[in-house]
């Protein structure tokens, strides 16, 4: 078995084609197929299954190698970046990945701290749904994510970071911020501006649990995935609509908003950082999680 066949493997399973993953490793196609074929031979199973004339799924034995070549090619990384750390070099890549609010409000002092002290690692950041940065971390694309702990399977590992909370958000001197109580029925009564119906958005799902528990009716004006554009029309006077804010930290400026908080009703969660229950890390990743965490 060559180092080449592993390599090759990988990007054909993770790009899904013979003729990306021919580009990615800078071969022909041909020359790729050959050395696939030398692999399944040595390894006396097929590893790719084709489905039609271009789709291709791994089998059970391809899923096998899949982790196999995962693990080889990460603890290749990890030693590359421990000789560097021995020659003194501060080199090395880090991927992480996070939903867009996470990383406008909470790394933009962190981020040009850390390049100050490691300028020469390379940083992919990456702005990706919460469901995405799970997919990611799983897949072993990144090194680690940032997500609600709430939402995390049990497969991966999560460290707290962050106490969040869901607030309401109104323009200022709405009238529910007069008040000492705000009830679901008093929320309802105003135009909302939610996330899309979907899975993935929980606290849409729970607010609407509420309403039909209580049996209110309620109105929907807009429905957005992004969190700028619903503060905006909130700021505006289109609606009301709801947010989720790390605990301690101030509230965002940017935006003429009052945030209610709705303790009463949504329980507090954690952004986590999550990683793989695998994950190697190497210095400058676990001095990026330091720097993160203020040890």
């Amino acid at each position: 078995m060559e180092w080449q066949q592993i390599l090759g493997f990988y990007q054909v399973a993770r790009l899904g084609s013979f003729t990306k993953a021919a580009e990615a490793t800078f071969r022909t196609q041909s020359a790729l197929s050959q050395q696939i074929k030398a692999l399944e031979e040595e390894l006396a199973c097929p590893l790719l299954e084709r489905i039609g004339k271009r789709k291709l799924r791994l089998t059970a034995a391809g899923e096998k190698f899949l982790r196999f070549a995962e693990a080889v090619l990460e603890k290749y990384q990890h030693l590359q970046e421990e000789f560097n750390e021995i020659k003194g070099l501060k080199w090395g890549h880090l991927r992480f990945a996070a939903p867009f609010t996470t990383l406008y409000q909470l790394f933009r002092d962190l981020l040009p701290a850390y390049l100050r002290r490691f300028p020469q690692v390379q940083l992919s950041i990456l702005d990706r749904s919460q469901e995405n940065v799970i997919e990611l971390v799983r897949a072993g694309d990144i090194d680690f994510g940032i997500a609600l702990e709430s939402a995390v399977p049990k497969d991966l590992l999560t460290r707290r970071w962050h106490r969040v909370e869901k607030v309401l958000l109104t323009p200022p001197g709405h009238p529910l911020v007069s008040l000492k109580r705000v009830t679901m029925e008093e929320i309802a009564r105003y135009p909302l501006i939610l996330p899309p119906q979907s899975l993935k958005y929980t606290g849409r799902r729970m607010l609407e649990e509420h309403f039909h528990k209580l049996g209110v009716d309620f109105h929907i004006i807009m429905e957005s995935s992004n969190v700028e554009l619903s503060s905006l029309y909130v700021e505006m006077g289109l609606g009301i609509s709801f947010a989720t804010v790390a605990s301690g930290l101030p509230m965002p400026e940017k935006r003429k908003l009052a945030f209610i908080p709705l303790e009463d009703y949504f329980p507090p969660d954690y952004i986590a950082v999550i990683m793989r229950k695998d994950k190697v890390l190497s210095p400058h990743k676990e001095a990026f999680l330091e720097m993160l965490f203020g040890e």
